[in-house]
């Protein structure tokens, strides 16, 4: 990747950040000043939504010039780089952000309700209806998806030991310099890694959304139904 390119590679996460944080100060503000708007708390949801996919736009541009910078970026720092999960984070840590406010007491808590030891009043149901939704979203990223493109990245990264690496071992001990084979192999290892790269950012843009409909949507739609003396049978 030429210098420029770097560059401008780091100036989109870097910008993607301060965007980030710019969003998360509004939403905490509005939840400040009144946690009871619901327009107000999904328009800056959805808005939040809609910069991360014009972050992951932009630098799918970027990753189809150099796609191992994306995997070992040298705009973060190395503990940052420790934890990526093909070139982002990985879409299960998002459910921690949910689990962890209530610590070991949501959990179990929630253990008792789904086992139906535990009774509770409306809010609480609410709550816990709402977790588990979440859980099965989670089990089912996980399961149908997360371990599906982790697998496919292995498999990228053992067929570049048998073809690319093996070849430019070859060639550098005959020739002293790299063929066009080899860099022809390379550049096809690169345009795999983008499209894994790409598949796991969808993954990550599509969890956000669904935790949104999770957390949000069907709360306001039960209390909907409850406003018309209607109770969901299910819950």
């Amino acid at each position: 990747m030429a210098s420029g390119d770097k560059e401008k590679s780091k100036s989109c996460f870097k910008e993607w950040m301060e965007i980030q944080e710019k969003d998360l100060s509004e939403l905490l503000q509005a939840l400040t000043l009144d946690p009871q708007n619901k327009d107000t708390l999904k328009h800056l949801a959805q808005k939040g939504i809609d910069h991360f996919q014009e972050y992951i736009d932009k630098r799918k541009q970027l990753a189809r010039r150099d796609a191992s910078a994306f995997f070992a970026s040298t705009w973060c720092t190395s503990w940052e780089n420790s934890l990526l999960w093909i070139a982002g984070c990985r879409p299960s840590l998002f459910f921690r952000l949910v689990y962890v406010p209530g610590g070991s007491k949501m959990d179990s808590r929630l253990d008792e309700f789904l086992q139906g030891t535990r009774e509770s009043d409306l809010g609480e149901l609410l709550t816990y209806t709402q977790l588990v939704l979440v859980n099965s979203l989670q089990s089912k990223t996980i399961s149908r998806v997360e371990e599906t493109l982790t697998a496919e990245l292995a498999a990228l990264q053992e067929e570049i030991a048998d073809q690319p690496i093996v070849m430019i071992a070859k060639g550098l001990s005959e020739t002293g310099e790299m063929n066009r084979e080899v860099e022809e192999a390379l550049d096809e290892h690169g345009i795999a890694m983008v499209r894994v790269m790409e598949k796991a950012d969808q993954l990550r843009l599509n969890t956000l959304k669904e935790l949104k409909l999770h957390l949000c949507v069907h709360k306001w739609g039960r209390k909907r139904d409850q406003s018309h003396g209607r109770e969901n049978m299910d819950d």
